[in-house]
């Protein structure tokens, strides 16, 4: 591989590393946690009227039952979300934010899709130049901005 596509993945890594802890900072000012801030993400994300289950957001945080359990515990004392039981499965615990949760999520979201908008200017930059490398190593090539990969049909 050049040295080029070397430096390339770094520049992307360290983009990623940079935008993770700017995005930390503005949980911290929001007087979230960064795992806080996730957390309602995932609740909002989830897009589902009842709202995920606890394995559901565990999966999405890449953290074991237990672990996501103690963090819903914490956001919870903390007036960020709320649990109810699903009607048809008492077992079944959904989550949902409360008021307090969706107000600082949606300001810490507008912030992020601001600062996205800026990254997305210097993404391709990180891009560039690597397609030889994908093509010589056996894969389709870098995604395009819609999100597919190239598929080497024009």
């Amino acid at each position: 591989m050049p040295d080029a596509a070397y430096a390339r993945l770094l520049a992307l890594r360290t983009g990623l590393r940079h935008f993770e802890a700017w995005s930390a900072q503005q949980a911290r000012a929001a007087g979230l946690t960064p795992a806080q801030h996730q957390l309602l993400l995932a609740i909002q994300g989830h897009g589902a009227p009842d709202g995920p289950t606890i394995g559901e957001v565990a999966d999405y945080l890449l953290l074991r039952h237990h672990s996501a359990v103690g963090l819903i515990d914490r956001a919870e004392a903390a007036g960020l979300v709320y649990r109810t039981r699903s009607e048809d499965d008492h077992r079944v615990v959904r989550l949902h934010l409360t008021e307090d949760g969706a107000n600082r999520l949606e300001a810490l979201s507008e912030l992020h899709l601001q600062e996205l908008e800026r990254l997305a200017l210097d993404v391709p930059n990180a891009w560039a130049g690597l397609d030889p490398v994908y093509r010589a190593h056996g894969f389709a090539g870098p995604p395009r901005a819609n999100g597919d990969a190239d598929d080497g049909q024009g």
